[in-house]
């Protein structure tokens, strides 16, 4: 009599499928390949925007880019700033390159790739950096330049669920080393956070220009 085989209630035996049950649902490959593609497209479409618009300003100092609303809202203002080109180059070229990864990450997530932790390490300095150079740039628009550029909100829309989803995944897999506690309280609540923080971004924003609004 043939032994009958005994699968553990835990395990998936459909081809393809997530193996990391053990984890929050948004931490799985396939959920956070979703994110990631979603999340680099948009951001990688705005920088791509924003790179045509500064070569056309090159072409012709007086061309009116698709997002001059207003004196408040005026892409071609802030590309004129220096802080546009922080490295001595447009500043959408590092969004164009790190948007690029970001998209083939989570198409190989898709595909049922998996990364080693060096990997996961490196993406999370990567997107930490971004995310770091996102909230220095909403500083200066804010109050410095004085100016917003709608596409560069776009990215920053783009960078708050990216930063924090890669984040608690790579806590949650223990690439990040930190006490079990927290890291379930922050899986538990990675929605609140998320909108919060949209919350907080929209509120500063608003309230910097309030005299616009009303």
């Amino acid at each position: 009599m043939r032994p009958s085989l005994q699968v553990h209630p835990t395990q998936r035996t459909t081809p393809g499928a997530d193996q990391d049950v053990d984890v929050p649902a948004f931490a799985r490959p396939r959920a956070l390949g979703l994110i990631m593609l979603a999340t680099g497209i948009t951001g990688w479409i705005a920088a791509g925007i924003l790179i045509l618009e500064k070569l056309e300003l090159y072409r012709d100092p007086d061309h009116i880019t698709s997002c001059d609303i207003n004196p408040w809202v005026s892409c071609g203002q802030v590309m004129e700033t220096w802080q546009s080109e922080l490295f001595g180059f447009p500043n959408p070229f590092i969004g164009l390159v790190g948007f690029s990864i970001i998209v083939t990450t989570g198409m190989a997530l898709l595909a049922g790739a998996r990364f080693a932790r060096w990997y996961w390490l490196g993406l999370q300095v990567g997107v930490t950096l971004g995310a770091v150079f996102a909230v220095w740039l909403w500083s200066q628009a804010l109050f410095d330049i004085y100016i917003m550029c709608l596409y560069c909100m776009i990215v920053w829309a783009a960078m708050i669920p990216l930063v924090i989803l890669t984040t608690l995944r790579n806590l949650a897999q223990g690439v990040i080393p930190a006490p079990a506690g927290l890291t379930r309280w922050l899986t538990d609540w990675v929605g609140p956070i998320i909108a919060l923080t949209y919350i907080a971004v929209a509120a500063s924003v608003f309230f910097r220009f309030l005299h616009v609004f009303t």
